[in-house]
């Protein structure tokens, strides 16, 4: 049995590109208009709410419908859209239920060091020696630090906590993360 049975994706395969990088993001839902000027209820779902401003361009539903935000602005936990294009009840409701993207190529960078979680996702885990450990299969957020779901060959959960003493470098380039495990950290 080869030491790692998740090779490195083929340019040809379906799926995410080969850089791991989607097109766009989900940053919230369109829920149901609010008033009678087209304003629209969001949920948010994007950690830089801020990024959703007068004159961003928003895109909608899975044919990717363009939109330009004229005005937001909170209520309760929800966002209010005006969008541009988009000025009675009517004209809003036709947006309901629908997932709101931006562009991937489009979003602020990061500090450098930081990463967002759909880059990870995916991503090899090796050990510091080189051996292959896993796949990031999702990340769980809680109060103190991330966690890493790694899936191994064995179809076993390692949960890794993201932090230096625990992961070492992540390479975007490579695709990969290399790790140092803590004794007790994996049975």
């Amino acid at each position: 049995m080869p030491d790692d049975p998740y090779p490195a994706r083929r340019d040809n395969a379906p799926g995410s590109p080969s850089t791991g990088e989607p097109d766009f993001l989900v940053v919230g839902k369109l829920r149901r208009p609010h008033g009678v000027n087209g304003e629209i209820l969001m949920d948010v779902y994007t950690d830089f709410p801020e990024r959703i401003c007068p004159g961003a361009v928003l895109y909608a539903g899975p044919q990717r419908q363009s939109l330009e935000v004229s005005t937001t602005r909170w209520h309760q936990s929800a966002m209010l859209l005006a969008l541009k294009g988009f000025t009675d009840r009517e004209a809003a409701a036709e947006l309901g239920n629908l997932l709101v993207y931006v562009r991937t190529a489009e979003r602020d960078a990061l500090p450098e060091g930081e990463f967002y979680h759909h880059q990870l996702i995916g991503m090899r885990v090796v050990e510091e020696d080189g051996k292959f450990l896993g796949i990031v299969k999702e990340i769980l957020e809680t109060g103190a630090n991330d966690i890493l779901v790694v899936k191994t060959p064995e179809s076993r959960e390692a949960l890794l906590p993201l932090i230096e003493e625990v992961v070492l470098d992540i390479s975007l380039g490579r695709h990969e993360i290399q790790v140092h495990l803590l004794p007790g950290l994996i049975d």
